[in-house]
C-alpha cells in the first residue's frame, strides 16, 4: 500500500503558545528600529545582528537562516526568510516566502509550526484576505512532498504538521481568517492533483483515473460524474479517443463530471476539457528512450480539471461548470493506430494521422466537441500538448491561445491574480491551413515551425464558433529550476488556481 501523504491543518490565532518553529519574513532593506526586528533580536541577545554581520543572513528573496531560541522567544527555533526589496513586495514575494519556510518546516521534521510572514507588507496595499489566501495556498504548496512510495521511516517526516498563522490584531485576523479558508480548498485540491500526476501509469490508468473522478463526485456536494466507457464511445462514433487508445489494454474512457449550483451567475455552463493521457509513449511514432519516464504526467490536464471541479464545488461558488476529462493511453501494439490512418472524430470531420505521437489534440477534438454538445459557453481546455511550447516559453509560463479575445483577457486576469503565468500566443487561419489535409479534413501536425499555434489551430476547428481558449501547459507541467528551491521538484498542479481564480471573478 502506498504511504500516506503528509497532511497539514491550518488555522489562524493572534499569538502562538508553543510552537517547534516560527517563520517571520524580512525585507533586506529592514532597519533594526523595526518594531519586529528589535523585538526579535533583543529577546535573542542581538543573534540577528550578527547573522547579519557575518553575512549569514541579507534578507534577499529565497534566503533564509535557523536560529535556535533556547527558550527566550515561544518557538524552538526562529526561521527568518528574506523577501527581498521592500519596494519589490507582491503577493508572489509573499507566497514563495510562504513556500520556501513550509519546505524549510518539512526538512526540520517538525510537526507543528507558526508563522508571522506577512507582518510587514503594507496593510493600505495588501488586501488582508487575499494575504490569507495565498499564506494557505502557498503553505500547501510548498510543505507537499511525493513520497508515497518510499517505505523506509529512515527520514523520520512527521505524518501530519500544524500550521498557525499570527495575526496580533483582531480585524485583520478575521480577514485573514476567511481568506485562509478559501485558500486551504484550492490549496488541498492543487495538491490533489500533483499526486494524481506524479503517481506512476500502473497505478493511474483510465479506468483508475475514472474511479478517482466517481468517488471525488461522491464525497463533494453538489459534484456530479458520468463515464463513457469504450462500448459508449463506439455508439457515439468518438474516433479522436478511440484511435489514441486502440493500442492498450486499459481501454479508453471520457470522464463527464458538472457542478449545478441552485442559483448560477451563468445560463449556459462553463466547459473545461482535460487531457489525460495516462502514458505517452508516443505510440508507433515512439519517443526516445530519454525522459519517457515522464510521460506519466501527460495526464496533467485532466488531474487539473478533476482537482478544479472539487474546488470548485467545494466553495460553492454559483456558476454551472461541467467538465470533460478524456482518458487513453497511447501504447504501441498490434492494435495501435497507425500514421496514414484516417479517423473520424466525433464531430464528424476527418483526420489524416501522420505521427500517432500528436495524439493530445484528437482526443481533445471529441472532448471539445462534446462540451459543445453540453451546451458549454465558453470553453477552455488544458492539457500537456506541445514540446514546441516549451521551446517557445521556457519553463516558466504556459501558452494561451483561443478564439475570443475578452475570454482570452479574462484568463490573463486570473493568471495574475492566482499566481499561475500564461502567455498569449497566436492561432488562426494562417496555422490552420499547415493543418489541412491533401486526404482529409484535416492532419494532425503541420511543419517544425510554430507547433504550439498549429496544435491549438487544429482543436480551435472543433470548437468552431464558441468562444473558447486553449491552455498549453507542457512548459509548467513541472516545477522549473528556480521554483525548486521552494517546492517539490514533480508536478505543479498548474491550472487549479488559475481555473478557481476565473470562475471565482465570474461572480464578482
Amino acid at each position: 500500500m502506498p504511504r500516506e501523504l503528509l497532511k497539514v491543518t491550518i488555522k489562524s490565532a493572534t499569538s502562538i503558545e508553543k510552537a517547534q518553529l516560527l517563520a517571520v519574513g524580512l525585507f533586506s532593506d529592514t532597519k533594526p528600529s523595526e518594531q519586529l526586528y528589535k523585538h526579535l533580536n533583543e529577546k535573542l541577545d542581538g543573534a540577528i545582528d550578527q547573522l547579519k554581520k557575518l553575512g549569514d543572513f541579507d534578507g534577499k528573496k529565497g534566503r533564509t537562516a535557523v536560529l535556535y531560541s533556547g527558550g527566550k522567544i515561544k518557538a524552538d527555533r526562529l526561521l527568518l526568510v528574506g523577501l527581498g526589496e521592500s519596494k519589490d513586495a507582491s503577493y508572489e514575494t509573499l507566497r514563495q516566502a510562504v513556500c520556501k519556510a513550509a519546505k524549510e518546516a518539512v526538512g526540520l521534521k517538525v510537526s507543528n509550526a507558526a508563522m508571522f510572514l506577512h507582518s510587514l507588507f503594507d496593510e493600505k496595499k495588501f488586501d488582508a484576505e487575499q494575504i490569507g489566501r495565498i499564506i494557505a495556498e502557498a503553505v500547501h504548496f510548498g510543505i507537499y512532498k511525493y513520497d508515497e512510495f518510499i517505505t523506509s521511516e529512515k527520514n523520520g517526516r512527521p505524518a501530519a504538521v500544524d500550521i498557525t498563522i499570527v495575526e496580533p490584531k483582531e480585524q485583520t485576523l478575521k480577514k485573514i481568517s476567511a481568506g485562509i479558508k478559501i485558500g486551504d480548498v484550492i490549496g488541498q485540491t492543487q495538491n490533489f492533483a500533483r499526486t494524481l500526476a506524479n503517481r506512476p501509469a500502473n497505478m493511474i490508468y483510465p479506468a483508475e483515473l475514472a474511479e478517482i473522478a466517481k468517488r471525488t463526485a461522491r464525497q463533494t456536494a453538489g459534484l456530479s460524474c458520468t463515464i463513457l466507457n469504450e462500448s459508449q464511445l463506439k455508439i457515439k462514433k468518438m474516433g479522436g479517443i478511440l484511435a489514441v487508445g486502440s493500442g492498450s489494454e486499459h481501454r479508453p474512457c471520457m470522464i463527464v463530471l458538472k457542478y449545478n449550483p441552485g442559483k448560477a451567475v451563468n445560463k449556459k455552463p462553463l466547459g473545461l476539457v482535460g487531457k489525460a493521457v495516462c502514458f505517452d509513449s508516443g505510440g508507433l511514432s515512439i519517443k526516445p528512450a530519454q525522459n519517457m519516464d515522464e510521460m506519466k504526467m501527460d495526464m496533467s490536464g485532466g488531474a487539473a480539471v478533476l482537482a478544479s471541479m472539487q474546488a470548485i464545488a467545494k466553495l460553492k461558488l454559483p456558476v454551472r461548470v461541467f467538465a470533460v476529462i478524456c482518458a487513453v493511453e497511447n501504447i504501441p501494439s498490434a492494435t495501435s493506430y497507425r500514421p496514414g490512418d484516417i479517423i473520424t472524430t466525433y464531430s464528424g470531420k476527418t483526420v489524416e494521422v501522420q505521427n500517432t505521437d500528436a495524439e493530445g489534440r484528437l482526443i481533445l477534438a471529441d472532448g471539445l466537441h462534446y462540451a459543445k454538445q453540453l451546451g458549454c459557453e465558453p470553453m477552455i481546455d488544458i492539457a500537456t500538448l506541445t514540446g514546441a511550447c516549451m521551446v517557445a516559453l521556457g519553463t516558466y509560463k504556459a501558452g494561451l491561445m483561443g478564439n475570443n479575445e475578452k475570454l482570452i483577457e479574462q484568463i490573463k486576469q486570473a493568471s495574475q491574480q492566482s499566481g499561475e503565468p500564461v502567455w498569449h500566443l497566436p492561432c488562426g487561419d494562417e496555422y490552420l491551413e499547415e493543418m489541412k489535409s491533401k486526404i482529409a479534413d484535416l492532419k494532425n501536425i503541420g511543419t517544425r515551425n510554430g507547433g504550439a499555434c498549429t496544435g491549438a489551430s487544429f482543436i480551435g476547428e472543433f470548437a468552431d464558433k464558441t468562444p473558447w481558449a486553449h491552455i498549453d501547459m507542457a512548459p509548467v507541467t513541472q516545477a522549473c529550476e528556480p521554483m525548486k528551491k521552494f517546492a517539490d521538484p514533480h508536478s505543479r498542479g498548474f491550472g487549479v488556481r488559475l481555473f478557481v481564480q476565473y470562475v471565482i471573478n465570474m461572480v464578482k
